[in-house]
């Protein structure tokens, strides 16, 4: 009699996670806790990391140890600013043996806005703040010049919005875009609203995170962090990136689905 022999099943691409990078020690930890989730969500699946600048490994360094392989970068990025349009692409430039594709940044999406909310949660907001006349939140981002990566933090402030009840958030920009955090406060205090959080609207902490939350007049959420939230997007976006059978060194730009998911 002879036996059937299965089929090879070939191993999943490995997940490459490209991080920003921080001066700030709490950066790495957030964001290796962060994996430690993906992990436990998906065990077998190769994990690794890779930074656009500050921290180690960068991601040239991550893409090189990965040889011939496939891999899928998923950038721990919240919107299409230029690190994701110029600085992930040349890395992968550089690795020109291995098989790569490159997911959509993790926001806009609804698992951004559990996130969200689960820090504004923690933070102290309380269901009572839904939907009240002196409630508000403003939605602290980094800010860049890139059209895209703005439409994003709208699209964010209004799904939280909803989320909240109807309540006001307004994106606001640590850099290189308008309003700033403070200006935000001050324009919903003088529309007559006392309550106003900020949402850290960052993957980890850092100095834009901190002085968004410096400048806070009543309470102020944690990064998103190792929100369980954050785990399950990231192993959505991987998964997007895989079944849309994108070619090598293609990063993917469907801004329709961006819009919607």
């Amino acid at each position: 009699m002879t036996e059937s022999v299965s089929p090879l099943i070939p191993a999943a691409p490995t997940l490459v996670a490209v991080a920003h990078g921080s001066r700030d020690p709490r950066a790495l930890h957030t964001v290796t806790e962060l994996l430690d989730r993906v992990r436990e969500l998906r065990p077998g699946l190769d994990v690794r990391l890779g930074h656009i600048e500050l921290d180690e490994p960068l991601l040239p360094q991550t893409l090189g140890a990965l040889g011939s392989g496939e891999a899928v970068l998923v950038p721990l990025l919240l919107g299409r600013g230029y690190h994701v349009k110029q600085d992930i692409p040349e890395a992968v430039a550089g690795a020109a043996a291995l098989r790569t594709r490159t997911a959509a940044p993790l926001g806009p999406h609804p698992l951004l806005v559990e996130a969200l909310h689960g820090r504004l949660t923690e933070a102290g907001w309380r269901p009572s703040d839904d939907g009240n006349r002196n409630s508000a939140v403003v939605l602290a981002a980094a800010g860049s010049r890139d059209p895209e990566s703005a439409a994003g933090a709208r699209r964010t402030a209004h799904l939280l919005s909803e989320r909240l009840g109807g309540v006001p958030v307004v994106p606001a920009y640590a850099s290189a875009a308008a309003p700033t955090v403070p200006a935000a406060l001050r324009a919903l205090a003088a529309r007559g609203r006392r309550r106003v959080a900020v949402a850290s609207y960052f993957t980890a902490p850092g100095r834009f995170a901190s002085a968004a939350a410096a400048a806070a007049t009543w309470i102020a959420a944690a990064p998103l962090g190792a929100h369980p939230a954050m785990a399950r997007l990231l192993l959505h976006r991987y998964d997007q990136a895989r079944a849309a059978g994108a070619p090598a060194h293609e990063t993917l730009m469907n801004t329709r689905f961006l819009a919607s998911a």
